[in-house]
């Protein structure tokens, strides 16, 4: 039988496989489409971690609400050798019913050394690099969601022009939405007057469809999991352009 030997690790480590930043995404127990579009806007170098916290397949103010307790726990199952970046709570309608700041506090008890975020958050912050200031949204949402949606963005100071939603409840009939659907309903949902079209929920596919929308409506459309790999990937530090998602991967 043989003793283990001391080796010589002079040289032996590099700094890993995402040796420019490792950003963490606690998402909801019933997401299905946000890890598929990070990862395909992932850029070399660059970690994309996941885990997620309790809710039932309902998207309610309720359910949100409650499921907040749960968002520290969640983000310290992520990297706990301290080496995360960036940690953002991947849901539009949850960080507006839950309210930013409580999202920020939660996630910072879980990973204290990350740069904190979530999705609404980036949401405005994408609309704001755009200069879009009258807003249309369309949704899959409740209009309990809408109306809270509608107030938390008018209060950040957007108007809201328009706000229509799908009226669906399960997170596991959001995901089914076909991509031309939820095209044609946006263009539905936007105004002439609209500096920009938003569509919000991270479980829907849009980012699919974002850049030929904008080729088609002649203006900037955001969608929730474009804006968040933006957000997450500047606050980390990678300015990467990608293009064929819309005019704010390409330009912002």
């Amino acid at each position: 039988m043989h003793q283990s030997q001391n080796v010589d690790l002079t040289g032996a480590f590099d700094r890993g496989r995402h040796y420019r930043a490792k950003i963490g995404f606690v998402l909801l127990a019933t997401e299905q489409t946000i890890e598929d579009d990070m990862m395909r806007l992932c850029p070399e170098g660059v970690g994309m971690h996941f885990t997620r916290a309790f809710i039932p397949d309902t998207i309610t103010l309720d359910a949100l609400d409650a499921h907040a307790g749960d968002l520290a726990r969640a983000a310290a199952t992520l990297l706990p050798d301290g080496s995360l970046d960036v940690i953002c709570y991947a849901c539009t309608s949850g960080s507006l019913v839950i309210g930013e700041s409580r999202v920020m506090r939660e996630l910072a008890i879980g990973a204290p050394g990350a740069n904190a975020t979530s999705l609404i958050t980036a949401v405005m912050r994408a609309l704001r690099a755009l200069g879009a200031q009258k807003i249309a949204v369309a949704t899959p949402y409740l209009d309990e969601i809408n109306q809270a949606e509608a107030r938390y963005m008018q209060a950040a100071g957007f108007e809201i022009l328009d706000i229509r939603g799908l009226n669906l409840e399960r997170d596991s009939d959001m995901i089914r939405l076909r991509p031309g659907f939820i095209a044609e309903f946006a263009a539905s949902v936007d105004q002439p007057d609209a500096d920009a079209l938003f569509i919000s929920c991270g479980a829907l596919r849009s980012l699919e469809i974002v850049d030929a929308l904008e080729q088609r409506l002649g203006k900037p459309v955001i969608c929730s999991n474009q804006a968040m790999i933006w957000n997450v990937l500047r606050l980390a530090g990678i300015d990467e352009r990608i293009a064929g998602h819309g005019r704010l991967l390409r330009e912002y």
